[in-house]
């Protein structure tokens, strides 16, 4: 393993050269790692670029995934988000195409919802008729209908509180634009989502995969969509790296300080 004093300047700009192929940007953090730790950015720009160049996916639907990994509520990554989002529309993704991932990732939140609301039907006793009411015919089809396909278990809050659950449906239906993603992209977005580390939850993902597989999606392009979300974990790394740099510049400008300047400069205002 070589030290950062070992690499040379011009190995350093053939480690920036290919993390920019791969990756398609280059920000301060990066360039931080660049000088402290070239070894990772070097084998970060391979480990991440591989599943967005490797599998059956088109760069369209790695690019539409990423704006929802980095969009999702359980991440809130704006960096990532205008990069991809950008990609997105240069590769080939309409408007509609992205405001039909961003309603996926509004509805995301409601699948644990449901879940915790399954597990309050399972412990609280719902004696009373006028708590529990029974489903009617119109209602359970639009919950077999749409249910399944956002990963939405929504039988308990059906009976619970319909008046919830049609709200739902609604947004659900009628929130998302016209001519964007088709299901199977759809379910693509939403395994992407619910796999990720951010906001893992494998009951959600028992759901998309059974609609995603009934749609005929084969399971190399459900592999892939399941590790493009494992990477988000580096912009962790990027935050320390920023945070590292602005120490450092810190203790450069103090030492820097003639030192009745620094003692002015802490005491308190």
């Amino acid at each position: 393993m070589s030290t950062p004093d070992d690499v040379s300047d011009a190995e350093r700009a053939r480690i920036k050269e290919s993390f920019i192929a791969a990756r398609g940007y280059w920000r301060p953090w990066t360039e931080t790692m660049l000088r402290v730790s070239p070894g990772f950015v070097q084998q970060y720009a391979r480990y991440a670029g591989y599943p967005a160049h490797t599998g059956p996916l088109t760069e369209r639907m790695v690019e539409l995934i990423y704006v929802g990994l980095d969009a999702s509520s359980s991440h809130l990554f704006q960096p990532g988000l205008q990069t991809h989002m950008t990609r997105a529309l240069e590769v080939g993704a309409t408007q509609a195409d992205i405001f039909d991932v961003l309603h996926l990732v509004a509805v995301q939140g409601v699948a644990s919802t449901c879940q915790a609301i399954d597990i309050l039907a399972e412990f609280a006793e719902f004696s009373d008729s006028t708590e529990v009411a029974p489903i009617d015919e119109q209602l359970q089809t639009r919950l077999d209908r749409l249910g399944p396909a956002h990963a939405l278990a929504l039988s308990s809050v059906a009976r619970l509180d319909s008046g919830y659950v049609q709200v739902l449906l609604d947004l659900v239906e009628h929130g998302r634009p016209g001519g964007g993603l088709s299901p199977g992209e759809s379910s693509l977005v939403q395994l992407a989502l619910h796999a990720c580390f951010t906001a893992f939850n494998p009951d959600a993902i028992r759901q998309i995969l059974t609609t995603a597989l009934a749609q005929e999606l084969r399971p190399a392009e459900l592999l892939q969509a399941i590790q493009l979300g494992a990477h988000l974990a580096v912009h962790g790394t990027a935050l320390g790296a920023t945070v590292f740099q602005h120490v450092s510049d810190l203790e450069v400008a103090g030492s820097a300080a003639p030192s009745h300047k620094l003692e002015s400069s802490l005491k308190p205002s």
